[in-house]
């Protein structure tokens, strides 16, 4: 007697215009083309099937910064924004930087996060970088380059020592690559100027040379097409939404929902940055949201970062349905490359990938600030189009449906040099 598969995704329009039923059984794809018995259908006519992004750059935040956003919250903002995989950044208070800090943090997600999720170590000078590696750490860094809000920077020198140490790992090295200048942090121009488009191309080919070993190297949140193009020469290149969507134009010029590192650029580098939008291996959102008040005060003392992950592949979407850009180019970026960069499995539709998906309607809706789940409570992106999912499946379990979300078995994905 034939079993009944727990659920069937109908109707899947795949690559080349083949429709196909996706069946998901303990976890994974187990069978793509027609279906068979089943205790859940799914008909996705209509909709657009993403496998599930892979969002490698984020900051859930929790312990001391929970008031900002915590496990809870910040999963629940992924989830709703098709994301069920996150990696979690280490410079958290306290940092991720010994075996008992990534082992506590691991505990933390466990405890409370409904998305799956992997934990990087940081890089500084004295960070034991092979047992934290042996401990479960996925990646090394974001090493900051430059200093930035709760990030302090690793010197050129130091920096050539760890990316030795990583590089006999195996391991990927993440690098926030930016140049800051003495002046006046008055203002989104001042932050552009200080943080320079010019600075940031310097701090790309500073790293390169540093990187003697040959470590394999992933630059974070690239802001310009000059320094997609010099990163792409040297490593992995990832980019924000914020900016391919957003420029300090856009903003008053005082408006500190819209300070960032690297910083919102002019219109020209954003647009710019879509032209070089084939050069880009990874989108990721560098999630990190902090409270209202927090902004709300002069600009020189306004942390920097902006929450995102639910907005991440909503936005894409929206430029997928303006033609923007295309839709396997967007699974792509956003679920593919990441997973292969990460070492995890893949989700997707051949048997054996895993059975993380989001059902996407064909219409955008502009984002609107409270109606997402960030515990921060704000959007710099508020009033753009984007497509939000209507359901949202990790290993084969609904665990967000039309605004309601449902516990699953989330995963921790530990680095591939974990020893238990």
């Amino acid at each position: 007697m034939q079993s009944c598969i727990p659920l069937v995704l109908r109707n899947v329009s795949l690559s080349g215009g083949r429709v196909a039923d996706i069946a998901v059984r303990d976890g994974v794809v187990s069978h793509a083309g027609a279906g068979g018995p089943t205790d859940r259908i799914i008909d996705c006519r209509g909709l657009f099937v993403l496998p599930a992004a892979v969002d490698m750059h984020v900051h859930m935040r929790g312990g001391a910064q929970s008031a900002k956003e915590d496990w809870g919250s910040g999963s629940r903002s992924a989830l709703a924004g098709g994301v069920t995989v996150v990696v979690d950044q280490p410079n958290t208070l306290p940092p991720i930087n010994n075996p008992d800090a990534l082992r506590a943090r691991v505990f933390e997600a466990k405890s409370h996060s409904l998305c799956s999720f992997a934990i990087n170590s940081s890089v500084t000078f004295d960070t034991p970088v092979k047992a934290m590696w042996s401990s479960g750490a996925m990646a090394f860094g974001e090493t900051f380059f430059a200093r930035s809000s709760y990030g302090e920077a690793i010197s050129s020198q130091e920096l050539g020592t760890a990316l030795r140490e990583i590089h006999t790992c195996g391991a990927l090295a993440t690098i926030h690559a930016e140049e800051i200048a003495e002046g006046d942090d008055r203002d989104l121009v001042f932050h552009d100027t200080l943080r320079s488009v010019a600075g940031e191309l310097r701090a790309v080919e500073a790293i390169r040379e540093c990187n003697t070993a040959g470590c394999r190297l992933h630059f974070c949140h690239m802001s310009t097409m000059a320094s997609v193009t010099a990163a792409a020469a040297a490593g992995s290149v990832e980019v924000t939404p914020h900016h391919l969507f957003l420029s300090h134009e856009q903003f008053r010029p005082d408006d500190t929902y819209g300070k960032v590192n690297p910083p919102l650029r002019s219109e020209k580098e954003r647009k710019g940055l879509w032209a070089a939008w084939k050069t880009i291996d990874v989108i990721a959102s560098d999630h990190a949201p902090h409270t209202p008040a927090e902004k709300q005060v002069p600009f020189r003392v306004a942390p920097s970062g902006i929450p995102g992950v639910e907005t991440m592949v909503p936005l894409l979407l929206g430029a997928v349905l303006a033609k923007k850009a295309s839709l396997p180019d967007v699974i792509r970026k956003t679920s593919q490359e990441p997973a292969e960069l990460l070492g995890i499995p893949p989700a997707g539709f051949v048997p054996g990938d895993r059975g993380d998906f989001a059902l996407y309607p064909k219409e955008s809706v502009r984002i609107d600030p409270d109606t997402l789940h960030s515990r921060c409570g704000f959007s710099p992106f508020a009033g753009l189009p984007a497509v939000f999912p209507r359901l949202v499946i990790l290993g084969g379990t609904v665990v967000y449906e039309e605004g309601e979300f449902s516990a699953g078995s989330p995963v921790w994905f530990a680095g591939n040099g974990y020893y238990p």
